[in-house]
């Protein structure tokens, strides 16, 4: 992999992560941008403990813009966008529109190809190896500013879930404080330990891999699995066997495997619904130890991977008992999802 910094016209950074180390990045971005001007803020709920981004300027970010003014796609014949160079292998960029900025955090964009009508699943598993070195990467960098407490790499893809910009993409999140669920999770893991000795993950993944039905990928490295409290209608977790806090621990084999499982659990996503069905909107998200936890080292890197699709043509949406109580009503059995993500898999 090879890193090349550079700065857009607005002074924030982009960097591109190319799979060829001769690769050479020296476009300069021509657009004639404003500094940008963010007012970003935590505020803090003194009843349930949970800390409030308030961004005002979003208001005004980008919303679904046609095809051909895509800001994601490489600068092309004379047409100017957040990328300069002409294509464009993997780039991560700061965020126009960040929900957290300065003390308050750090928000950035990662493109994960420079086709504009590819998905993730598309991708070969080189293309998505570098994306993963990419989330590492930027897992070490962010971990070195002092306003960053935890680092989250997280796709949405699909207008259901809110996406505003078609071209695939993800988002890193460098959040100043540990989030709620992180917060919770570790909770729960103390009290585990100081009940039974043992780790709370590790006892997670070992019940499932013993129980078998949810199991819907077992590799040599990584384990995928709907989980027995699942709160969407389909959910999978992907943990590595071997625990680690975060991505920069994982080793070359879990690295090299990881592509491979990834790439499968994606497309059975796309197959869950049938032919015919538009692609299943989802979001995966990297839940990672924050920095400064007293149990980093218990913690457990994985990846949850989700749709609000519960069936053809009809969403799972966040009703009272979901949005006032926070008490998750699931309509699919989670031994129903794993064998229907079981029968989709790829011939």
């Amino acid at each position: 992999m090879k890193k090349t910094a550079t700065r857009l016209a607005d002074g924030r950074e982009l960097i591109y992560y190319d799979a060829r180390d001769d690769a050479v990045r020296d476009a300069v971005d021509e657009r004639p941008l404003d500094p940008i001007s963010t007012r970003s803020e935590i505020r803090h709920d003194r009843l349930i403990g949970d800390d409030v981004a308030v961004a005002s300027h979003r208001q005004g970010r980008t919303y679904h813009p046609p095809a051909d003014e895509c800001p994601l796609c490489p600068s092309r014949d004379g047409r100017l966008s957040e990328i300069p160079a002409s294509d464009y292998d993997v780039v991560v960029f700061e965020n126009r529109f960040p929900s957290l900025a300065g003390d308050a955090g750090r928000c950035e964009v990662v493109c994960f190809t420079s086709d504009h009508d590819a998905s993730f699943a598309d991708l070969t598993a080189e293309q998505a190896a570098l994306v993963l070195d990419a989330w590492t990467d930027r897992t070490a960098e962010l971990a070195q500013l002092p306003s960053v407490e935890q680092v989250f790499c997280f796709e949405n893809r699909g207008r259901e879930i809110g996406v505003t910009l078609g071209h695939p993409h993800g988002q890193i999140y460098g959040y100043p404080f540990p989030t709620p669920r992180t917060r919770l999770m570790l909770r729960s893991l103390a009290e585990h330990r100081e009940r039974t000795g043992r780790n709370l993950f590790d006892d997670v993944v070992a019940d499932e891999r013993s129980d078998g039905s949810r199991i819907v990928l077992d590799g040599e490295h990584w384990t995928a699995f709907v989980p027995y409290a699942a709160h969407w209608p389909y959910e999978v977790h992907l943990y590595p066997k071997r625990r680690v806090p975060d991505l920069t621990a994982l080793d070359d084999a879990a690295r090299t495997e990881f592509p491979q499982m990834y790439l499968e659990l994606l497309k059975r996503f796309d197959r869950i619904f049938g032919e015919g069905e538009p692609p299943t909107p989802y979001i995966a998200a990297w839940h990672q130890a924050p920095f400064t936890a007293d149990d980093r080292e218990e913690f457990a890197l994985h990846l949850e991977l989700f749709t609000i699709r519960r069936t053809s043509g009809k969403l799972k949406f966040l009703a009272g008992s979901e949005s006032g109580m926070n008490v998750f009503i699931n309509d699919v059995p989670p031994e129903a999802a794993a064998e229907r993500l079981r029968e989709v898999a790829s011939k």
